[in-house]
């Protein structure tokens, strides 16, 4: 038996549940917590996505048949909260997706969590201009250095298209980068 597996176990079970839960956090925690800070950008922001994340991780251990890897499940639970979070967000405000990037791309500057410097700043302001899936591969592949995949797996879609929307967001990032 893994230790992915024994923990599964445990999460299902009445008995270990919470003692489970505790190892879960300890484990993925910070990963989940910077996959998600690469989507929405605010550390305000990725707490409160994260919270909801180990809240729907919970509530719904259950249902996880281990078709994936917990760490992808797990994963496509926080891409989906982070999406629709920022879906909520840019409609509360009536502002579109991409306008809601923008201003929190300009927001990272007074942002005492971020420590980038003005390259990582322009990064980012070049990420904002992808369209959200060429986002989500650029952020796991380049930031994450997670597998083609394993980003299949939390994207559901194809390795090949992964790496073809990877190949063209770096291609766009490097022709913002380098116009004047």
């Amino acid at each position: 038996m893994t230790d992915e597996t024994k923990l599964i176990e445990q999460l299902k079970s009445d008995h270990q549940k919470e003692q489970a839960f505790k190892e879960l956090l300890a484990l993925y925690k910070e990963r989940l917590y910077w996959h998600i800070r690469n989507i929405v950008k605010s550390h305000d922001d990725t707490d409160d996505v994260l919270q909801n994340t180990f809240i729907k991780i919970y509530k719904n251990i259950h249902n996880f048949k281990g078709d994936s890897k917990l760490f992808s499940w797990m994963y496509r639970i926080a891409t989906n909260e982070s999406l629709t979070f920022l879906s909520k967000k840019s409609k509360k405000l009536h502002i579109t997706n991409e306008e809601l990037q923008n201003s929190t791309i300009n927001n990272l500057r007074s942002d005492v969590y971020f420590e980038g410097n003005a390259i990582q700043l322009k990064l980012q302001q070049a990420i904002a201009t992808l369209p959200e899936k060429q986002q989500l591969v650029f952020n796991m592949k380049y930031f994450e250095d997670l597998k083609y995949k394993d980003m299949a797996e939390i994207l559901n879609t194809s390795e090949g298209s992964l790496k073809a929307s990877y190949h063209i967001a770096v291609k766009k990032i490097e022709a913002y980068l380098t116009q004047d």
